[in-house]
């Protein structure tokens, strides 16, 4: 045999049950979720033993979601360059150490190094998804992809679940974290026995200057928007941050325009379709933690101010968010099986329209627990949908070698709105507290308000921005809908 064959076998990608490759990635999937919603109802736990205020101790969210916004297109960039099986092992090593740093201090900023680490797990879906299209039967591709945006839902739910039950009582909040170390160690065995071997795509570099600025921009932005309040919206430190976020965002946009493989591909979103996608993935992560903060916040508020529901923890996690975590359950497979059926743009318009519904209620009827539970499953509802249609509207219009890439633009733009809307919620929160250090009602007024702006913006540009002929282009067999030049 010859050297020139012998190489040619070892650089094929190595084959695996479809149906297991499909639950690893899943289970992987989860750890992103577990990770961001374990810290949900515990912040004022976290509060209290640390010692910070509640727009500090909003960070632990918030830099998460940050962190994940500039390593995810790194980290995926990074995939395609040396093989997407070994930067999912990367990532997962990850995960476990911000989780064994996040459960043994007790500092407050060394938690929120942890967390940091921690949004590494945002890029395991982008690369779970250009690890399916490598190796999934074209036909199967769609249904794979809506078992991912499912894993999510569900690991939402479980992770409040085990929430609850972690920290009852008076139990340490830290226990969150010595599970997902758990859970980490778990996956990185699945991963690697599991994964089938790839090769890289093609050769490159990542572009490490665009992911430094993208982030020094996100950090300015945030502070502005947590801190306002404390600093003084006209102070110089304020307006400072946000006059240097604006330059460095101007910067940032050059860079990205100039150099030859950047962070973020620019011209991709010179694609009509790309750009409305994005835009809607941006609305998704923006609802879904506007949702989960401000229900944790509603319902913690003690009974005797009127808008509360003097919930605990554990009633928290288990009675007012499960329900709406859980329904992803059944809302991303049903999102999957409509992008098949009825196409991307057709699915959007359907999460968006059912989004924008379940905000008007909230902002209408959130005095009694069903209301809010219910308002909490309908918006959580559409965003599950709304999950599993972007990432298969997106794939439709690449090539496949940009599969990855194009996914984790998508996923920048998701965990930004993400962070911005957790940063919403905190500054708002902060900026109306009543003496016991709870939030007013209009707090709650103002965050429905603008969910369902947003909701209104999404079905818009679903209706605008992403043509009929992307309904065909879903379902197609995967292959690229461009003629290749």
């Amino acid at each position: 045999m010859s050297p020139n064959t012998t190489r040619r076998r070892a650089d094929r990608p190595t084959r695996t049950s479809g149906a297991a490759l499909v639950c690893v990635l899943a289970l992987l999937s989860t750890v992103t979720a577990l990770l961001q919603t374990m810290a949900v109802p515990v912040l004022g736990k976290m509060s209290r033993d640390l010692e910070v205020s509640t727009a500090a101790i909003g960070w632990v969210v918030t830099i998460n979601l940050l962190a994940a916004a500039v390593l995810t297109p790194v980290l995926s960039k990074s995939g395609d360059l040396h093989g997407r099986r070994r930067l999912v092992l990367v990532v997962v090593v990850a995960v476990a150490a911000g989780s064994l740093l996040a459960a043994a201090t007790s500092s407050y900023w060394l938690l929120l190094v942890a967390r940091a680490v921690q949004g590494a797990s945002f890029c395991l879906f982008p690369l779970s998804v250009g690890i399916l299209r490598d190796h999934l039967a074209p036909r199967r591709l769609p249904l794979g992809l809506s078992f991912l945006t499912g894993a999510i839902s569900v690991g939402a739910g479980a992770g409040l679940v085990l929430t609850g039950i972690l920290t009852h009582g008076d139990r340490d909040y830290r226990n969150i974290f010595w599970f997902t170390l758990t859970v980490a160690l778990v996956l990185l065995v699945l991963a690697l026995v599991v994964i089938p071997r790839d090769r890289p795509h093609r050769t490159g570099r990542v572009d490490w200057t665009g992911g430094f600025l993208l982030g020094v921009a996100l950090i300015l932005l945030l502070l502005a928007m947590t801190q306002g309040n404390d600093w003084g919206w006209a102070s110089v430190t304020t307006v400072g941050c946000l006059v240097g976020a604006v330059v460095t965002f101007a910067v940032w946009l050059t860079v990205e325009n100039r150099v030859r493989e950047p962070l973020v591909p620019i011209a991709m979103l010179r694609d009509r379709t790309l750009a409305s996608a994005n835009a809607i993935g941006f609305f998704i992560g923006f609802g879904m933690f506007l949702i989960f903060l401000a229900i944790t916040a509603l319902v913690q508020v003690p009974e005797s101010h009127g808008h509360g529901f003097s919930a605990s923890v554990l009633e928290t996690s288990l009675v007012y968010l499960l329900p709406a975590a859980s329904i992803g359950i059944i809302a991303s497979p049903l999102g999957g099986m409509w992008v098949s059926r009825f196409g991307g743009r057709a699915t959007l318009l359907v999460s968006s329209v059912v989004g924008l519904l379940g905000y008007l209620q909230l902002l209408a009827f959130h005095d009694r627990a069903w209301q809010v539970i219910m308002g909490g499953v309908i918006t959580n509802a559409a965003f599950s949908m709304g999950f599993a249609a972007v990432p298969a509207v997106v794939t439709a219009v690449v090539r496949p070698h940009e599969t990855a890439l194009a996914n984790a633009m998508a996923s920048i733009t998701r965990s930004a709105g993400s962070a911005l809307g957790s940063a919403l919620v905190v500054a708002l929160i902060a900026g109306h507290l009543m003496p016991d250090d709870h939030p007013h009602e209009s707090v709650f007024v103002i965050v429905f308000s603008i969910g369902a702006a947003t909701m209104a913006l999404s079905i818009l540009i679903t209706a605008v921005g992403i043509p009929r002929r992307q309904d065909v282009a879903a379902q197609t067999t995967g292959r690229d809908p461009r003629p290749t030049p």
